[in-house]
């Protein structure tokens, strides 16, 4: 979809079908504002939001807020949140790091007494600070134009009367229902009588009502600083977690200046690290030295090259991704035309390579969100507790999952990403905002752990060189490297059994489609002050607009 070669009124691309690849869905075309998001509840709460004049920061909050509480299993005030945000005024795009620091008393020394090699994925060991809530703060603060209580009011209503539960949430709730049967709190809340609610049973979360109600109240300072830090910093010590209240108390989410590359002509946002969205940038940097467009979409040939430059750039991603308040990440350096350039005489368009990272001159679940408004703002927002439930633990009587993203972090003291105390690990939620000649192109984002840059990357590709619309860009068929960080060649495709055929002959490992994988997309691109909204299929989700 490369609305620059058209207008609205010569039938832009975005008014066209892709013959390939014919959506199952129409895209949500509106002038008012739009939200895209992976429950239609969460939807219809940004847009009543922007209904109510608010702005797109207030729309994504709202939503996020309803999704902890239909879709707990990828997301909460437990986890943390990333934001990009396209100023209309000034025509900027900034970013909004809203990650957790490890707990200070938590250092590598604990799981050397525990006979630890790494951390683990649940219970109290991968808990870091939540950011989730400080960020929702920031936004609304900068950029937000309601109330704390406003915004929450959608979230309190659902989990205070119930909601029916969604059929693709029902059935991953399903598959988490033993992880969250080791906790008492956790079985309590999410498996009651001894199972996961399934599709159509209403679902009621008084407690995380109550927690809300809260939040609306005291804003960020009562969940770090107040009565609720309180009780959750006393329900997790009843687990033995190491987070105290200073670790709550000291924590603050932080704007920064987004990284960025151009891509055939536009210019690509993410957030910068401790975020994975480098690893989308390398990726289109090395794609762009490759005529996409001349090759058939979805053909062995363009999957070949796009796998390629992500297995190199998971790589570098691998390698150089970690704090940059504890170690020198080489963003522009990673990004330089003759790194770059070096880099993509690796990949060899006939066959798959052994890839490793390159050396530099020294010089599982997640929700999104994406909100434009009827003042042409923008905002790209992903919140997450990493895995399906977090760590499966629950902060006694708030109702609070907590997060595992410090399961992120390695033990190797020589490792840019090695555990130390208020460090933030590497961090797999990325959203992504797009420009054109300054103004702003498409806000979008794909979840799903490191399917995230693989995503973005692939969403680009349908729309900027095979000219596909929001939604067919969502509905074409997805390949998903599988462990990409540790270079491994094994990719998991949805694409045909010949094509899947043609990538085995020239190397790949190729394995069948992973129930639940390939991620889960929200786009919404903006032309001449309309919005064009799409929503990926393999979610319960919707696009809405006014």
């Amino acid at each position: 979809m490369n609305l620059s070669r058209s207008s609205l009124s010569d039938e832009s691309k975005a008014m066209k079908s892709f013959s390939a690849y014919p959506s199952r869905r129409s895209m949500v075309v509106s002038t008012g504002g739009a939200v895209a998001t992976s429950h239609p509840l969460a939807a219809q709460a940004g847009l009543q939001m922007l209904a109510k004049g608010g702005t797109a920061a207030d729309a994504v909050i709202a939503a996020a807020a309803v999704l902890n509480v239909v879709e707990p299993m990828s997301t909460g005030i437990g986890g943390d949140a990333f934001a990009l945000v396209y100023d209309a005024k000034t025509k900027r795009v900034t970013a909004l790091n809203g990650s957790g620091r490890a707990p200070m008393s938590l250092t590598r020394d604990v799981f050397r007494s525990r006979g630890l090699t790494q951390i683990p994925a649940t219970g109290v060991l991968p808990i870091n600070v939540p950011g989730a809530v400080s960020a929702w703060d920031a936004l609304i603060r900068e950029h937000g134009a309601l109330d704390f209580a406003t915004i929450l009011a959608p979230a309190i209503r659902y989990a205070r009367d119930g909601f029916a539960v969604s059929e693709i949430i029902a059935r991953g709730w399903a598959t988490l229902a033993d992880k969250m049967r080791n906790q008492a709190d956790a079985a309590r809340i999410f498996v009651p009588n001894g199972r996961a609610p399934r599709l159509g049973e209403r679902f009621f979360q008084p407690q995380l009502a109550q927690t809300f109600e809260e939040i609306a109240r005291g804003g960020a300072e009562s969940f770090y600083r107040g009565a609720l830090a309180a009780r959750i910093v006393a329900a997790l010590a009843r687990e033995g977690a190491y987070l105290t209240l200073d670790d709550l108390a000291n924590h603050q989410s932080e704007w920064v200046a987004p990284a960025t590359a151009s891509y055939r002509g536009y210019d690509v946002f993410e957030c910068p690290p401790n975020g994975q969205g480098l690893t989308a940038l390398i990726a289109l940097r090395l794609l762009e030295g490759f005529d996409l467009a001349s090759i058939p979409p979805h053909s062995p040939q363009s999957l070949h090259l796009q796998i390629e430059a992500m297995r190199l750039a998971f790589a570098d991603a691998a390698r150089y991704i970690a704090d940059p308040a504890f170690v020198r990440v080489p963003v522009n350096e990673l990004l330089s035309e003759s790194y770059i350039a070096g880099r993509r005489t690796l990949i060899n368009p006939h066959r798959v390579s052994e890839v490793v990272a390159g050396e530099v001159p020294t010089s599982h679940d997640t929700v999104y969100v994406t909100a434009v408004d009827k003042y042409g703002n923008a905002v790209s927002f992903i919140n997450s507790l990493y895995m399906g439930f977090g760590s499966g633990v629950v902060a006694g009587d708030t109702g609070i999952c907590m997060q595992n993203r410090g399961a992120n972090f390695v033990l190797d003291e020589h490792h840019p990403n090695c555990l130390e105390p208020g460090k933030r690990p590497y961090h797999t939620i990325i959203p992504c905002m797009v420009t054109k000649d300054g103004a702003l192109w498409s806000s979008f984002g794909v979840m799903g752990g490191f399917m995230q840059p693989q995503g973005h990357v692939q969403m680009l590709v349908n729309m900027i060189d095979y000219g596909m619309n929001p939604q067919e860009a969502l509905d074409a068929p997805r390949y998903e490297l599988v462990e990409p960080y540790e270079g491994q060649k094994t990719v998991a495709l949805e694409h045909d059994i010949t094509t899947q055929q043609s990538l085995l002959t020239i190397g790949h490992d190729v394995t069948p489609a992973r129930v639940g994988g390939f991620g889960g997309g929200q786009i919404i691109v903006v032309e001449d002050g309309v919005a064009f909204a799409g929503s990926d299929p393999r979610k319960d989700g919707a696009a809405v607009g006014l």
